[in-house]
């Protein structure tokens, strides 16, 4: 499995497979298969409510526990410095295991600041091996990441071909953070299926759009958690180390960039309003 090193040293897979949106139901069949083709990480959240579907795939999978890497989150109605300790102590529960890989904080509303410092104790406590962020724009990344102990081992964002954070990229690299994307696929919008200039380069690697996409991720040092529930699918994500793109071709696919969100802007009012409902 291809790596990279974490700025405390931990070893993380450059892959993994994503569970947003997969039902409680459908999680451990999704996971087991997952984990049948080769994906090591699984990422996970408390607010998808099935961590114990994750949980239960590694327990009957027979795999070490030392071979997988478990990725959770905190939600914003666990913020604070208490009720985040004791959220993380209900993620290992339902993982089933004594330690999370890497927990990171789903988003950066509410007392975050307690809730990081929660991360924080839980990883001198060996609860977890590595703490982090997801959905820190540069300005809540750098705020944060300037005024902690422990800086962000990794911070998860919207990150694909038509919105690709290539700013917010050299901002987490200052603090030794490294990006993790989420959406990688777009979840398909924008016509990203039938791209023609991701289409075009597919061809000349006998590789698919989402093959190509992904790729371009992980030549730009970008962390992925692609998400199918088709195992044929979850195997061919994986399948994006036999091939190099070119010079030209990142050029190409850089080109893409809108540098918009395809889902929510953090910074609307309207939105944060939306995350206040779901606290």
């Amino acid at each position: 499995m291809n790596t990279v090193t974490l700025n405390n040293g931990v070893v993380m897979p450059r892959i993994g497979y994503g569970v947003y949106q997969v039902s409680p139901a459908e999680c451990e069949r999704c996971v087991s298969d997952a984990l049948s083709v080769g994906y090591r990480m699984i990422d996970t959240a408390q607010a998808y409510h099935n961590e114990e579907g994750v949980g239960a795939a590694v327990k009957k999978s027979g795999i070490a526990r030392d071979e997988l890497f478990l990725v959770s989150k905190v939600w914003i109605s666990n913020y604070g410095f208490d009720k985040a300790k004791a959220s993380i102590d209900e993620s290992l529960r339902k993982l089933g295991t004594d330690y999370i890989d890497l927990m990171l904080l789903h988003q950066p509303f509410c007392d975050r600041y307690g809730a990081y410092r929660a991360l924080e104790a839980a990883y001198k406590e060996g609860k977890v091996r590595a703490i982090g962020v997801s959905n820190f724009y540069p300005d809540h990344f750098i705020d944060l990441a300037s005024n902690v102990e422990i800086v962000p081992a990794v911070n998860q964002v919207e990150t694909h071909v038509f919105d690709q954070q290539i700013e917010a990229q050299g901002y987490m690299k200052e603090f030794g953070t490294h990006m993790m994307a989420w959406a990688p696929l777009a979840e398909g919008r924008n016509n990203f299926f039938t791209n023609p200039v991701l289409e075009a380069i597919g061809k000349k690697y006998g590789k698919s759009v989402a093959q190509v996409a992904l790729r371009w991720l992980i030549q730009r040092d970008v962390i992925i958690i692609p998400k199918s529930v088709h195992v044929e699918r979850m195997q061919q994500n994986l399948d994006i180390f036999d091939f190099e793109l070119s010079q030209d071709d990142m050029v190409a696919i850089a080109g893409l960039d809108t540098r918009q969100s395809l889902f929510f802007d953090h910074h609307a009012p309207e939105v944060v309003k939306m995350f206040m409902g779901w606290k």
